[in-house]
């Protein structure tokens, strides 16, 4: 079995990939106008709204309700990263901050109220443990 993707509901698809693809620097690909996928060489964040709920089951998932799944993504520099999302994310809930486990780590949250991590391995275990 392979993890390959994380969906998020979001009552509005356009404004939420488009934060996604300015934080990240990725581009999405289009399905429909309900759903975009932002893929990286890891996993896939999907961005669907509310309409394609139905699909699944009926009242399954809400948007802007999450709290307990936070979304992360391996960069190079997270200190780098944070100057440039400095100004465009509206709330940082920790600024780059070495972890225990050896990450260094940004918390901020995406228009929908998501938590997002970008960390950067900084100690010897956690490079090795995520080397590409």
């Amino acid at each position: 079995m392979d993890f390959v993707s994380i969906r998020v509901i979001t009552g509005d698809v356009p404004r939420l990939v488009a934060f996604y693809e300015r934080a990240t620097g990725v581009r999405a690909e289009w399905a429909t106008e309900d759903f975009a996928e932002l893929r990286t060489a890891g996993a896939t964040l999907a961005i669907a709204g509310t309409r394609t709920v139905p699909l699944f089951a009926p009242g399954s998932a809400r948007p802007a309700d999450n709290h307990s799944v936070i979304t992360e993504f391996l960069v190079d520099d997270v200190d780098r990263v944070h100057e440039n999302l400095s100004g465009f994310v509206s709330e940082f809930v920790g600024g780059p901050t070495t972890m225990p486990w050896g990450n260094r780590s940004l918390l901020f949250r995406d228009p929908d109220g998501n938590l997002v991590n970008f960390f950067t391995p900084v100690t010897e275990a956690a490079i090795e443990k995520f080397a590409r």
